[in-house]
């Protein structure tokens, strides 16, 4: 089995809406649980409840289905998810010694006990937005998660992908820096050997204005596969 390790903040999570795109079938892709791979099946992140008072967030869609889906269709082999996103994250919260990190890392060991790990997702970044110093160190602070990430788990070369921001990060009042942190994405990941950039351009946004609607997850998940093609 191929492993992936899911990690940021909301977006990755998921937060699409449940019943609103057909539901993924696949039995050869898998997400970890309490340690062991079950099959598939959404929400995967288990960040915030399913069911919630109104007003109040849900788990939900997120890219990480058809991500694992779309790769499954085109390698054959079963493909295991390792969901540890945190909705609301800031970068800083996942430098190495930070209690996500250490997470992450702890999960995905788990999982590679039982699977080979094949590349990490990443996407994460409208927390770091409203802060101008936040926006400077970013490229700096992800360069330095990819490479602990890859010492601590020994995996040197393990490919690394990195979302941008949807376009409409750049339209909240309360994200002046979103193009920064959205050049330091395209920065970490064009400077950074074995990384590769997954666009989010023209993808639409729940009337949150926060997250990527079901819809876009779906296809997002797919440009994460497609980025990660040239590593096959």
């Amino acid at each position: 089995m191929r492993s992936f390790l899911l990690i940021g903040q909301s977006n990755m999570a998921g937060r699409g809406e449940l019943g609103e795109v057909p539901e993924i079938v696949n039995t050869s892709c898998f997400m970890l649980r309490n340690g062991l791979f079950r099959f598939m099946r959404e929400p995967i992140s288990t960040d915030r409840p399913v069911v919630a008072p109104p007003g109040c967030v849900r788990a939900g869609i997120g890219p990480g289905a058809s991500f694992a889906d779309a790769l499954q269709r085109h390698t054959g082999d079963e493909i295991g998810l390792i969901m540890c996103a945190e909705g609301g994250s800031s970068l800083s919260q996942w430098l190495p010694g930070q209690i996500l990190y250490d997470n992450a890392v702890a999960q995905a060991r788990l999982a590679m006990r039982s699977s080979v790990l094949s590349g990490i997702l990443w996407h994460q970044g409208e927390n770091d937005c409203g802060s101008p110093d936040d926006a400077e160190a970013y490229a700096g602070r992800l360069s330095r998660v990819i490479s602990s990430l890859r010492a601590d788990l020994g995996c040197p070369r393990l490919p690394f992908l990195i979302g941008t921001l949807g376009d409409f990060v750049r339209d909240d009042p309360d994200s002046p820096y979103a193009d920064d942190v959205n050049r330091a994405l395209q920065e970490a990941a064009h400077s950074t050997a074995d990384c590769a950039l997954v666009s989010a351009a023209g993808l639409p946004c729940k009337p949150d204005g926060m997250h990527f609607t079901s819809a876009a997850c779906r296809t997002l998940g797919e440009r994460y596969f497609e980025a990660y093609k040239r590593f096959l």
